[in-house]
């Protein structure tokens, strides 16, 4: 069954060779893109494959030595051999199976992710601020680019919410698990007694959508400017650059303020809202995508937590694949790598269970 498989990607994979050796293909740009997104997955399936078929036809050598050979030392080489390959067979065959797993076209876009204060008052807005700088850092170690979309400090130096956007190689398929309901267990620093507090703050990742890509008509908005306040309700400036966004259908507002420049603040707010626009689009096509989303955004509840951040035990726990390191100071500073491995290897696994 499996072989049969590999056998149709094959002869995918030369159709798909023959497309882009066509001087026409890169004049249809998101075809393009498609046909170079399913080469890039098929190369990887048919080296997998050529290892695959090395160690079939190797087995079978092996086993017909052992029947025909009369020497008695090149049949003993021989069941080592046989030996060594039957117990690499499993491992190559559960890889195949994981490369078989068609990439998520999603996986390469770029992200607008929200950092929100939920239970815990000053202390879920200084958490809010160290996630925020968590993942910047990761993304500096990715060699990806981030921007501040818009935040509301609060005067503690903290963020009641921040919403930033990352673009570079393989964003969202990298942080797409990072949304939902980030614990933290830490004493505070205006704690005097040395109790350890319970926070809680929420983690949103949006997939930016191109403007083709989601329609977005000028009467289903409604567009309102004021100006912009900073902590405490004083004035950031003295224009009024602010812009808040109403998509009519769908009640979904989005403000911007963090630029000066009313027409900057329009661009980023749109952004934003043609992300959530094509979130809610993808959830209602897709099932999965949908719960995933559900699970993503919550009320900022201790009890609806994805992760546990507990710094007196310098320990990290993902509750959703029973992960527990010990190295959160490591995690803080933006290591993120192993903990986004092993929720995407999971993830994967999952998917592979459906499919079978």
């Amino acid at each position: 069954m499996l072989l049969k498989k590999l056998e149709q990607m094959s002869q995918r994979f030369a159709e798909v060779e023959k497309l882009i050796a066509d001087p026409e293909l890169i004049k249809d740009q998101k075809k393009y893109k498609d046909v170079m997104r399913e080469h890039s997955h098929l190369s990887s399936v048919m080296e997998a494959y050529e290892e695959y078929k090395t160690v079939l036809q190797g087995i079978e050598d092996a086993k017909l030595l052992i029947t025909e050979e009369d020497d008695h030392e090149m049949k003993e080489m021989a069941r080592e051999e046989l030996k060594e390959l039957e117990e690499k067979l499993p491992k190559i065959e559960g890889d195949i199976k994981m490369l078989l797993i068609p990439p998520d076209p999603l996986e390469e876009k770029n992200i607008i992710m929200e950092i929100r204060g939920g239970t815990g008052g000053d202390e879920s807005s200084l958490f809010a601020a160290d996630l925020f700088k968590m993942y910047t850092r990761y993304a500096d170690m990715k060699g990806w680019k981030y921007e501040i979309m818009d935040s509301s400090e609060t005067e503690v130096g903290g963020y009641k919410e921040i919403s930033f956007s990352i673009s570079g190689k393989y964003v969202y398929g990298s942080l797409r698990y990072e949304g939902g309901v980030h614990r933290v267990q830490r004493v505070p620093e205006t704690e005097s007694q040395g109790r350890v507090h319970t926070s809680a703050v929420t983690v949103a990742v949006l997939p930016e959508a191109e403007e083709t890509e989601i329609e977005i008509r000028q009467e289903d908005l409604r567009i309102d400017v004021m100006r912009a306040g900073g902590p405490g309700g004083q004035c950031v400036n003295t224009t009024d650059s602010a812009v808040r966004i109403t998509h009519i259908p769908t009640g979904i507002v989005v403000i911007q303020q963090d630029e000066k420049s009313q027409i900057k603040n329009k661009a980023k707010a749109m952004r934003v809202l043609r992300a959530r626009l094509f979130d809610l689009e993808e959830s209602k096509k897709n099932a999965e995508r949908a719960a995933e989303r559900k699970s993503m955004v919550g009320s900022g509840d201790r009890s609806e937590r994805i992760r546990t951040y507990n710094f007196p035990q310098n320990r990290l726990t993902d509750h959703r694949i029973n992960l527990t390191l010990y190295k959160l100071d490591q995690v803080m500073q933006g290591n993120l790598d192993e903990l986004i491995d092993a929720l995407c290897i999971y993830a994967k696994e999952e998917k592979l269970k459906e499919s079978q």
